[in-house]
């Protein structure tokens, strides 16, 4: 059978082959999916493991057209600007959003780009709740964040930089060169927002913090300061398209990190966007938040270091990037086997997977999440939702799993057909609520 170290481009050091024994492609299932169904890891070692990774890295190899019957359709803003009936529309379009999410999880054969999604729309994350944010978060997650996942970091940078949801989300839509001349138009306004006017910070301090370098990164307030000034303008039109304003633009040079970026338009933020994505900070920043959440908790330097160079090696490839991290010796360990605690999300859905689940409405399963204290799309900070176990044991969340596992097999939840077979519903509740299964 194939070796999963015998990838050609991976950043392998004196690692013995691997064989595909159901123990290992269980671990590798469990890290690259969001848990394995029954008889996946024999469909895997048929397959032969490497071959199974190559193709989990290349999605748009794999058919995947069945999930798109299963997603519940999405409806149109309405036309009426009360408030009120546009925060219900905000509402049910999270919800819906939410249960699509969780439904192309379960059934995607896509794993591990699904995976990938969850971890970069954290990383990049943005709240539904905060002004017109959920009227841009289909776009956002289908056209911004889904397709980067494998590509290029900078392409990606620069689509979340430009997409609407970001702009709103942190305020960028609203940041003004400071003698901005008063008369000019932005085009979309927020809810009860005042005329946009003067620099925001928000968006330039969290590029440098959180999306890039890092909160060690080597950067300084003035940097953050200067960064902002060079996104000046950057903004949404009353259509809700990214638009560039060069009258609110500021009109000077820009210094960050070192680099003198001339006055300009909408090429000094872009300037800003090369020099970030090319900087060794972003590149063990970025190494250290994928081996994290593939790997462990607190990941080992030398992985990180490999990662990173590997990010530096090929202009920011992240499928390399990802390609190096799962094939290293670290990420096969027998101590790295169940080392990752399951978010709610990460429950959820391996619940419903592992039990076969027919999900007919993902609905339920968004109020589910929200009583784990994961709803999707609803992570006020920019942070995101951490992946750490820290955040997510406590005596109390085990209940609320144990108790969403018995309603889940006792066919409380009429949304979810179990399959003939299933076994006894308090002998599957027991086996979800088990300690064991709370790990990956």
């Amino acid at each position: 059978m194939a070796a999963l170290t015998a990838l050609p481009t991976a950043s392998i050091h004196g690692a013995a082959p691997v064989q595909d024994d159901p123990a290992t492609v269980a671990h590798v299932l469990n890290r690259l999916t969001f848990g394995p169904r029954a008889g996946d890891v024999d469909r895997a070692r048929e397959m032969g493991l490497q071959a199974w990774v190559d193709r989990q890295l290349h999605p748009e190899k794999i058919d995947d057209g069945a999930v798109d019957a299963r997603l519940l359709p999405l409806a149109s803003a309405p036309d009426s600007a009360e408030p009120k009936e546009l925060r219900r529309f905000a509402r049910r379009q999270v919800v819906t959003l939410g249960a699509n999410k969780i439904v192309r999880e379960v059934y995607s054969e896509r794993q591990l780009q699904e995976v990938l999604v969850d971890f970069w729309f954290n990383h990049f994350n943005v709240y539904a709740g905060k002004g017109r944010t959920a009227q841009f978060l289909p776009e956002y997650e289908s056209d911004v964040i889904r397709p980067h996942v494998l590509g290029r970091f900078r392409d990606l940078l620069e689509a979340t930089a430009k997409s609407p949801a970001m702009l709103m989300y942190l305020d960028n839509w609203r940041s003004t060169a400071p003698d901005a001349i008063r008369g000019a138009r932005l085009g979309l306004r927020a809810q009860n927002a005042k005329r946009p006017r003067g620099l925001n910070e928000n968006y330039g301090r969290e590029l440098l913090e959180l999306h890039t370098l890092g909160v060690n990164g080597g950067y300084t307030q003035q940097d953050v300061v200067e960064v902002a000034r060079a996104f000046t303008g950057w903004t949404i039109d009353r259509a809700g398209q990214f638009r560039f304003v060069r009258a609110v633009h500021d009109r000077g040079d820009v210094v960050v990190l070192g680099h003198r970026i001339a006055a300009g338009g909408i090429e000094q933020g872009e300037r800003v966007l090369d020099i970030l994505a090319s900087h060794p900070s972003t590149a063990h920043h970025i190494a250290f938040a994928l081996a994290q959440q593939l790997v462990s908790d607190d990941p080992s330097p030398a992985l990180v270091d490999r990662a990173a160079a590997r990010f530096t090696a090929t202009n920011g490839d992240l499928r390399e990037v990802v390609r190096t991290i799962v094939t290293a010796p670290e990420f096969l360990a027998p101590a790295t086997r169940g080392a990752k605690f399951k978010t709610p999300l990460e429950f959820v859905v391996s619940a419903l997977r592992a039990t076969g689940a027919d999900v007919h409405d993902g609905r339920p399963f968004v109020q589910a999440l929200q009583e784990l204290g994961e709803p999707p799309f609803m992570c006020q900070p920019p942070t995101g939702y951490r992946n750490t176990a820290e955040t997510w044991v406590s005596a109390g969340g085990l209940v609320n799993r144990m108790n969403l596992a018995t309603r889940l097999t006792s066919g409380a939840m009429r949304v979810v057909t179990l399959p003939d077979g299933a076994g006894d519903p308090e002998a599957l509740a027991l086996r979800l609520g088990s300690p064991e299964f709370q790990r990956r």
